[in-house]
């Protein structure tokens, strides 16, 4: 049985999750961008190549830093849910933190510092709310397994399992506004945006401070 507590990245070849399509539309040309749990620099490398911007990101992986490197790449180790105190305010365009948010131990702690940092943020995670969880958690009486990949309880980075609606009510609660969002099932998005927190596997959310 696998683990992937210890985000090991083995492959330079770029990924190509359905998140990506829906960020990159989102992401201006040339824009300031930085990744916080960037992984192996997959977003990275098809925004720089696509969208010209300028890159960044933060990875707590010795691997996923590596293979930044060999990318040419700024990518620096560390947290994403500690102050960023080595970062001035507003001096992003966009920070993007995609399926990350889920396997860090504060994520209040990223979302604010996401909100101080840039301009708009880009947040996607899987909705552990989706009806299939439900069921499965209603008619076995265990953790479901189904949004782990493989994985089990104790073998998952996921350590904050969140809906939809649990990240919208942080969010506002932090001060952030959503201006866009993707619900996707599988992966595919749902063509019609009816009672996400059941029916959706992923959502992806496009935020800005409420005060723009």
């Amino acid at each position: 049985m696998g683990d992937n507590r210890d985000y090991v990245y083995d492959n330079n070849q770029l990924s190509a999750r359905p998140e990506y399509l829906y960020i990159e539309k989102w992401i201006t040309d040339k824009a300031r961008v930085i990744d916080l749990g960037c992984g192996n620099g997959s977003l990275l490398q098809i925004l720089k190549n696509k969208k010209n911007i300028c890159p960044s990101g933060i990875e707590i992986a010795p691997s996923g830093v590596a293979i930044c490197a060999k990318r040419g790449l700024p990518v620096t180790q560390g947290r994403i849910d500690i102050p960023l105190s080595q970062i001035p305010d507003n001096s992003f365009d966009f920070a993007v933190c995609n399926v990350t948010i889920q396997m860090v131990m504060n994520p209040e702690i990223l979302l604010q510092e996401m909100k101080r940092i840039a301009r708009f943020q880009i947040i996607s995670f899987p909705n552990f709310a989706f009806f299939w969880q439900r069921l499965d958690l209603l008619f076995t009486g265990r953790m479901p397994r189904r949004l782990l990949y493989g994985y089990d309880w104790y073998s998952t980075g996921h350590i904050h399992q969140l809906s939809i609606k649990d990240f919208k009510r942080t969010a506002a609660g932090l001060g952030l506004l959503a201006r866009d969002s993707v619900y996707l099932f599988g992966r595919r998005r749902l063509p019609f945006p009816i009672w996400p927190n059941m029916l959706a596997t992923e959502a992806i959310f496009l935020l800005s401070k409420g005060d723009e």
